[in-house]
């Protein structure tokens, strides 16, 4: 009696072969194709032009140690600047944070932050260091000014061309502008962003590295 054996084993053929490489490899062209584009994107922002608005004028006002800072400490330097104050129920905490999520990326780099309340007769220097802390601000690199009232809200307003008003005509709170300001080592304003829209910090971040290959120290 005759045993005949049937294998049901079969060699893969190449069609299936190719069909599991093609598998494995289309999530890595995928992933590899988002980080370029990605790659792109950011390259794109760091070549675009970076605008010129004018010049901030000369000023003069007191950090938070309580020692007088404005324009001389700032000679020669690339600073950004916002508006805020301590007590503030609105958009204050999160233009601070921005701020404070600018100072690991540009640690290795001269650039300065530079807050200004327009709450002076409140945010006295030892309020502002109390909040400095809070954010963790590195000192010597991120200032908070108070000072006499008039000269920070003329500052704002003709020298930032920033909205600012005491809210003595409205709720009695102060009411000021999200954006922040980028400074270049000239002295001239050279982008404004509002803290309030999700891509703020990626712009500003963009725009400072074209200005720190621009303006070298």
């Amino acid at each position: 009696m005759n045993t005949t054996f049937v294998t049901t084993d079969r060699a893969p053929t190449r069609g299936g072969i190719a069909w599991k490489v093609t598998l494995i490899l289309i999530p890595l062209i995928t992933l590899g194709l988002l980080l370029w584009l990605r790659q792109l994107e950011v390259e794109a922002l760091r070549q675009r032009a970076v605008s010129s608005y004018g010049s901030v004028p000369s000023f003069q006002l007191t950090n938070q140690n309580g020692q007088p800072f404005g324009s001389p400490q700032l000679a020669g330097k690339i600073w950004i600047a916002d508006f805020i104050y301590t007590m503030c129920p609105g958009p204050c905490p999160m233009i601070s944070t921005r701020m404070s999520d600018l100072q690991k990326p540009l640690e290795k780099t001269d650039v300065r932050l530079v807050s200004f309340s327009v709450d002076p007769e409140k945010d006295t220097p030892q309020v502002l260091r109390s909040y400095a802390t809070r954010l963790q601000a590195e000192p010597g690199r991120w200032d908070f000014l108070t000072g006499p009232k008039s000269a920070i809200y003329k500052l704002s307003h003709d020298g930032f061309k920033l909205a600012v008003s005491d809210g003595s005509d409205t709720q009695g709170i102060p009411v000021h502008s999200t954006r922040m300001v980028l400074v270049d080592r000239h002295g001239q304003i050279r982008g404004y962003y509002d803290a309030t829209e999700p891509e703020a910090v990626t712009k500003l971040l963009a725009d400072t590295n074209h200005l720190l290959r621009e303006q070298p120290k």
